[in-house]
């Protein structure tokens, strides 16, 4: 427990080891039918859909319950609402782990191990600090997974209440479109 309590890179190593149990758990047949019969229960499926649709980990997963409910006789819109609601739930934890200082403190430290005098001069230029939100924002409302943008929308300063209004507008328009497509196909 001493060890645990100096190591510099807690959040990274949490972070690595969630990845492993997920590629773990997406391996299996019995997880793998419990979260595609997800796509049956209507709203609360929407809500899930849309959390795990916003992880890189869990995209497709989330795309096929949400394909499901778009074939379903429940309304595009409300869908999408619900969905987008489960994905900024999923972007607020994230944004708000960029945000904290652990995990902030941890890439900083490999980034000035990588030269980071270089990196820390290009991230401040008045033309690379807006440009960060706004490529964010593109890979959010895109079927990518989200969490590039929400960490480049981390690193800018952004405002919690800002972000949670982008990351809704952004995912409610993304999920629409693809709903919608999913409804046309």
């Amino acid at each position: 427990m001493k060890f645990w309590h100096h190591y510099h890179y807690k959040n990274l190593t949490l972070l690595g080891m969630s990845i492993l149990v997920a590629l773990y758990l997406l391996q299996n047949t019995n997880f793998q039918n419990a979260l595609h019969s997800l796509g049956e229960w209507g709203y609360v499926g929407a809500f899930l859909g849309g959390m795990l649709f916003s992880s890189t980990f869990t995209v497709s997963v989330g795309s096929v319950i949400l394909f499901i409910l778009a074939n379903n006789h429940l309304s595009v819109w409300e869908i999408s609402i619900f969905a987008a609601i489960g994905s900024v739930a999923c972007d607020f934890i994230i944004f708000q782990m960029i945000r904290s200082r652990g995990l902030v403190d941890e890439i900083k430290h490999i980034f000035e191990f990588m030269g980071g005098e270089k990196l820390h001069h290009i991230l401040n230029t008045k033309y690379f600090s807006w440009t960060l939100p706004v490529i964010g924002a593109i890979i959010i409302a895109s079927p990518l997974p989200d969490e590039v943008g929400v960490s480049l929308m981390g690193i800018s300063h952004m405002r919690p209440s800002r972000f949670l209004l982008l990351s809704f507008c952004l995912n409610f328009t993304g999920i629409l479109l693809i709903i919608t497509a999913a409804r046309i196909i």
